[in-house]
């Protein structure tokens, strides 16, 4: 199994990855070792995840959010359709 994420940082940005354990990647970007972006937007929190099959369909489904423009990630947290 494999997870898509989106977090929110401290400043209200949200960031997006993928990884097959959600508690111990958002621990690594909390500790600043995960990301550049996320590490200069600390504290971040899960703002929602989705459990998927597979690491390939995490990585198209990451992709597929990280096209998308902020208020369309708006929607998507507010219960909207995956993309």
């Amino acid at each position: 199994m494999a997870f898509v994420y989106l977090l929110r940082c401290a400043d209200g940005s949200l960031y997006c990855g993928w990884t097959t354990d959600v508690e111990r990647r958002v621990a690594a970007h909390n500790s600043g070792r995960a990301s550049r972006y996320t590490s200069r937007r600390l504290p971040v929190e899960v703002a929602a995840s989705w459990e998927l099959e597979s690491e390939r369909a995490a990585r198209s489904l990451e992709w597929r959010i990280k096209q998308l423009t902020r208020p369309q990630k708006l929607a998507l947290l507010a219960g909207g359709p995956l993309p």
